[in-house]
């Protein structure tokens, strides 16, 4: 009877286990990212890495979801990045992509995603149109956009003094995006604008582009580029005797890696924009410590926070609706939440147009004795309130904003 009655627990057991599994609502993520180019330090493989923090953190308190992810090297090109999206919603049943290198990417993909009817969340890519004019009931942009950082950092370098400039851009939709963006900020606040120069994306000589801009006689050298572009320019720049020669280089898109990259003796001095810094609180130093633990030491970039907490929001979102099928149904509920303390962003709110609008950080690169530690790179100058940071949703010509 005793053999019969364990048996016939062991066998309830199972049967239990078996209904908790089958009442899970299955959810997959893809992270679509550069995995191998000039993006490749920022977003890449830390993106996977702060996917499967947040999918571990989500499942340490619910067990309602059963979350796999997939991720794939877009290479940087719309047609490879559009034909991975497309075989991961038909073939794969992936209900919501995120990262997104590039600009490129990321636009043609927003109207992908409405069409599936499902959810991508950009961390990485720059150009506010996704916010804009490009806008859908399917896409949010998680981190920044050419809006907020050439805002951010062109307004604060012409108040100080640095009003003539010259752009070194990189030839795409967000390089050309951020160089308008950026030159428009400039005029606005008393500036001009003599001119521009443009390179193609992962150039290996930037020679000819820095003598350019050097001959220009521009106090200001506005880098309109990002990753390997923007430390290789610097580099050259350096090499060429730019800043020596009384000319100063902006960042208008520089990431913590960048800087790490390029070192303090080389990037000191430098101001930027960022939306996240893990020095900034308990909540990010403690994340920053467990992203580094599993990324062979490295620090994350705004892009890695960005991919963590978005992926938090969005399984937060489809366990309150009990179902991933319905992409729109998914972001609705996100925004729905209303104004939400971020667990690495702080005060956060999700717009109808898409942008999540928080705080930014205009910071300054240290000088090599002021850094006290590994990633201690950053002096805080300004904090930029949220409603300050963003372009305003009445602007954007979001089709979704009336």
């Amino acid at each position: 009877m005793k053999t019969i009655l364990k048996y016939a627990m062991t066998a309830a057991a199972f049967l239990a286990g078996v209904s908790a599994a089958a009442a899970q609502t299955k959810v997959k993520i893809g992270v679509l990212g550069d995995m191998s180019g000039p993006y490749a330090d920022f977003g890449g493989q830390g993106s996977v890495e702060a996917v499967k923090l947040a999918i571990e953190d989500h499942m340490a308190t619910s067990k309602k979801l059963a979350v796999e992810f997939v991720s794939a090297d877009a290479q940087n090109k719309p047609d490879i990045g559009a034909t991975i999206a497309r075989g991961w919603f038909e073939n794969d049943n992936v209900d919501m992509i995120v990262d997104i290198p590039t600009s490129g990417i990321g636009l043609g993909l927003a109207s992908l995603v409405k069409d599936k009817n499902k959810v991508m969340i950009a961390t990485t890519m720059g150009s506010s149109d996704l916010s804009g004019k490009a806008c859908t009931p399917n896409s949010l942009h998680w981190v920044w956009d050419t809006w907020s950082n050439s805002h951010g950092t062109a307004e604060a370098t012409v108040k100080s003094g640095g009003k003539s400039w010259y752009f070194l851009t990189a030839d795409y939709t967000f390089g050309t995006t951020m160089e308008k963006e950026a030159g428009d900020v400039v005029k606005a606040n008393g500036g001009s604008v003599l001119g521009s120069v443009r390179h193609p994306l992962n150039s290996k000589d930037f020679s000819s582009f820095l003598l350019q801009a050097q001959a220009s006689k521009a106090q200001i050298i506005g880098l309109a580029n990002g990753g390997t572009d923007t430390i290789n320019s610097i580099k050259t720049a350096a090499e060429f005797g730019v800043v020596a020669g009384g000319q100063k280089l902006v960042g208008l898109v520089m990431f913590i890696t960048d800087v790490h990259a390029l070192g303090l003796k080389a990037a000191n001095g430098l101001m930027l924009t960022t939306a996240f810094y893990w020095d900034l609180n308990d909540r990010t130093r403690a994340f920053a410590q467990r992203f580094a633990a599993r990324s062979s030491g490295k620090f994350p970039s705004m892009s890695h926070a960005g991919t963590y907490s978005a992926t938090r929001a969005y399984l937060a979102a489809v366990e309150k609706k009990g179902d991933t099928k319905d992409g729109a149904a998914v972001v609705a509920a996100m925004r729905d939440v209303g104004t939400f303390d971020d667990p690495l962003f702080g005060k956060t709110t999700i717009r109808r147009d898409g942008r999540v609008v928080h705080d930014m950080y205009l910071v300054e690169v240290k000088k090599p004795e002021e850094s006290k530690k590994p990633y201690d790179y950053y002096k805080i100058v300004a904090t930029i309130p949220g409603d300050r940071a963003f372009r305003p949703a009445a602007e954007g010509n979001c089709p979704l904003v009336k």
